[in-house]
């Protein structure tokens, strides 16, 4: 009896360490399968750089806020302007179809890194500030920021000294922004950011600021008899900030930039920047020139 109880006992003992066995390979298995997958996917993502992701998209989806005459709707609810048709040309070049997405300008860095939007390509000015923190084109415009005012209070701030006490506004996060705040001539000025450079006219048009700065290619497109903003004026006496404008890609995005600084230059060649720049009365302030 005896022999037969360790007999079985033995049998058992047997058929647990077999079964642990096979539970350990299978885990065993499973992790290295994982571990294989991550290591795959790390250096798939490693090896796949912007460009890449673009062309398997399809798309660039080009960050915007609406100003004319870079990006607006026209009367028929068609979005238009020179940064729009610009970015088309661009695009045809590049064999990508563009997303135009609207964005909060002050968020439009964290829009890019998250992958919200592809690129930033509304009258972006290139500081060294972004320039280390995004790759940015070739500059392709010139532009300066520019005071607006009701045309009867013009000459009362075309000298510091008429500014004491008048409220300024700008968009958040703009150059106009950057002068407003920093800048001695609006030393005995307040200052108040809004949400967009349309937003700063309208404070003015309402009588709820005195001055709006913003930049000077906005109020080509905007301050033209007939238009809404008829009444306002910019200061002619007084601009700051002479600047370039480029478009933001992200940090670190490989090809795309050569890509799209050669698609650029291709548009001028091509004569297509220069009659989209004439078409929006921007040709003085083009940068690129057919080479």
């Amino acid at each position: 009896m005896k022999k037969i109880m360790a007999l079985m006992l033995a049998g058992m003992m047997t058929v647990t360490a077999l079964a642990g066995c096979g539970g350990s390979g299978d885990k065993k298995e499973s992790k290295t399968e994982d571990t294989t997958a991550a290591a795959k996917a790390t250096a798939d993502s490693a090896g796949t750089d912007d460009w890449t992701y673009l062309q398997n998209k399809g798309t660039l989806t080009v960050g915007i806020t609406y100003f004319e005459p870079m990006n607006y709707k026209d009367a028929d609810g068609k979005l238009t302007g020179f940064e729009t048709e610009f970015a088309e040309a661009v695009c045809a070049e590049l064999g990508l179809q563009p997303s135009f997405q609207e964005i909060e300008w002050d968020s439009k860095e964290l829009e890019l890194s998250s992958k919200a939007i592809d690129c930033i390509w509304n009258g972006l000015t290139i500081t060294p500030e972004r320039q280390a923190n995004m790759d940015i084109s070739v500059p392709y415009m010139e532009n300066k920021q520019v005071m607006v005012c009701k045309k009867d209070n013009v000459e009362k701030y075309s000298t510091a000294d008429g500014l004491k006490g008048a409220k300024v506004v700008a968009e958040a996060g703009s150059a106009g922004e950057e002068v407003a705040t920093s800048d001695a001539y609006f030393a005995d000025a307040s200052f108040e950011s809004v949400e967009a450079q349309s937003t700063a006219l309208l404070e003015v048009k309402a009588g709820t600021a005195d001055i709006a700065v913003i930049d000077y290619v906005m109020s080509i497109g905007t301050l033209r008899e007939g238009s809404d903003y008829a009444e306002l004026s910019v200061v002619e006496a007084q601009s700051f900030a002479p600047e370039q404008y480029g478009i933001a890609l992200r940090k670190n995005s490989g090809t795309t930039l050569t890509k799209v600084n050669e698609a650029i230059q291709a548009v001028a060649n091509s004569g297509k920047l220069a009659e989209i720049a004439k078409k929006y009365n921007l040709t003085d302030l083009l940068l690129v020139k057919p080479a």
